[in-house]
């Protein structure tokens, strides 16, 4: 990529409509599932203070937390421990969410050190998925093995395994259905790697197990607590010892972040494309649609932000609101009452509809500021707002959930409070950063650095490693491992 960007920058930083086309064409193909794994993060999730830098802490249940550096960096990987050694990675589902593609990210990782690795989707489609197929053939390029959920080939191999990942609390209902009456003898080297924070996600026959498992591992502190609170209180269970792990951003991600001339061939696609100016200033929501992310109550203040600037008479580029994850092929009833809203407002000029797409790097080369707008108990942890953040973007979101954990409200972004309270704070924080260029750029390049010192994939690979090493450890000692 340097060399590239060599080849094809100069003064002004403009390349010629070929190279562009060139340029645009390897970056899409270089954008795959690899390089932005939790795009929908599929959870709708307290504010809390940002974890010191240089460490995260481990939320156990009734056990002193334990604490691993997230700083190290070692060579060649800090999962090289796990070569040769045979993991099973059990996932409730296979789509474009945000649990299933981080779970196969942790596959991609575990094959690159050499890692057996198997792979399980609980629940298919009955007639033949084109996202389903698409995605089960990456992992079989990569060298992934894809079984069948049932049988007796699932359950030799949860046996031969020397770790089991379930992924997601519904995962759970896997271990009664298949394994039955053999699952004590595979808990204890479970890890159980959960991202929700809805309440429907406690049943008891999804998490009964959970006490006995080799490990929990959560993405964000105040979903860990939530957890540990909502399973004594409500189920009357006890959390295993519980590993909080922050995710991090790939190398092809931070790549493209980091290279200009990529940032800028791309912005320049995605705003012909979108009929805006480069002088325009661009508000995007990049999230599945649905209610729990909050696109309505944006577009709401989106609005009421274009009110404050005309009652004020404030001079500010052309705004435009972008909501990146629409899909009216399944014209839900959420997706209609936006556009209907939008055109109620007279609005359609500056609002535009994307689809769900897995290659969102371009659109946040393009935009100005990420809204991350997830409402409930905001996002369990919400990967693309560090993605935002690699690109130097600053982050309007919500004062919730792992959105704390991420954005330090005044220096990497403003958040505003969930539900109809936060309509008008978030617009007037639209407004603050549309009519302060200064501290649009400020943010967004403290927000980089933020990235740069915790959120990296090797600060990732490194927290999973250490939870790893822990799990296996307890497991080889048990006496049914």
């Amino acid at each position: 990529m340097a060399k590239l960007q060599q080849q094809h920058s100069n003064a002004a930083g403009w390349a010629p409509p070929s190279v562009q086309k060139r340029w645009l064409l390897t970056l899409l193909i270089m954008l795959s599932v690899s390089t932005l794994i939790a795009f929908f993060i599929k959870s709708a999730f307290d504010s809390c203070d940002p974890p010191h830098p240089h460490n995260f802490d481990v939320a156990a249940s009734n056990k002193p937390a334990k604490v691993f550096s997230n700083s190290i960096k070692t060579a060649p990987s800090p999962l090289s421990f796990m070569k040769s050694k045979l993991v099973l990675l059990v996932s409730h589902e296979l789509s474009l969410s945000g649990g299933p593609l981080l779970l196969m990210e942790l596959a991609f990782l575990l094959r690159s050190v050499g890692t057996e690795v198997f792979w399980i989707t609980i629940q298919k489609p009955s007639e033949t998925d084109e996202v389903v197929y698409s995605l089960e053939q990456k992992m079989l390029v990569r060298g992934v093995q894809v079984l069948s959920a049932k049988g007796q080939e699932a359950i030799d191999t949860a046996f031969k395994a020397d770790l089991v990942v379930l992924n997601t609390a519904v995962a759970g209902k896997w271990l009664d259905a298949v394994l039955k009456e053999n699952v004590p003898h595979v808990l204890p080297k479970v890890l159980w790697w959960i991202h929700e924070m809805r309440g429907h996600y406690f049943k008891l026959d999804y998490v009964k197990h959970l006490p006995l498992v080799g490990g929990a591992m959560i993405d964000s502190h105040v979903t860990a607590e939530y957890w540990k609170n909502r399973t004594q209180e409500r189920l009357r269970i006890k959390m295993p010892e519980t590993y909080v792990v922050h995710l991090g951003n790939s190398k092809e991600l931070m790549e493209v972040a980091e290279d200009s001339v990529a940032k800028r061939v791309l912005r320049e696609h995605i705003r012909e494309s979108l009929g805006v100016r480069d002088e325009d200033i661009l508000f995007a929501i990049i999230n599945s649609v649905s209610r729990g992310k909050g696109q309505d109550l944006f577009l709401r203040s989106f609005y009421e932000s274009l009110q404050i600037i005309q009652l004020k008479k404030l001079k500010v580029p052309s705004m435009h609101a972008v909501i990146v994850g629409s899909d009216m092929s399944a014209q839900t009833k959420f997706e209609t009452e936006l556009r209907n809203y939008v055109t109620q407002k007279k609005i359609q000029d500056r609002v535009h509809f994307i689809n769900k797409t897995l290659t969102v790097a371009p659109y946040l080369a393009a935009i100005d500021v990420l809204v991350q707008n997830s409402q409930a108990r905001g996002e369990c942890f919400g990967r693309i707002t560090i993605e935002a953040m690699a690109f130097q973007l600053p982050v309007l979101g919500t004062a919730a959930g792992g959105t704390t954990e991420i954005v330090v409200n005044g220096t990497t972004g403003l958040l505003h409070s969930v539900g109809k309270e936060g309509v008008t704070p978030l617009a007037k924080n639209i407004v603050k950063l549309a009519t302060h260029v200064e501290r649009r750029l400020t943010m967004g390049k403290r927000g980089y650095e933020r990235v740069r010192e915790m959120f990296l994939e090797h600060h990732m690979a490194n927290r999973i490693a250490s939870v790893l090493k822990e799990v296996l450890r307890k497991s080889k000692s048990h006496p049914h491992s």
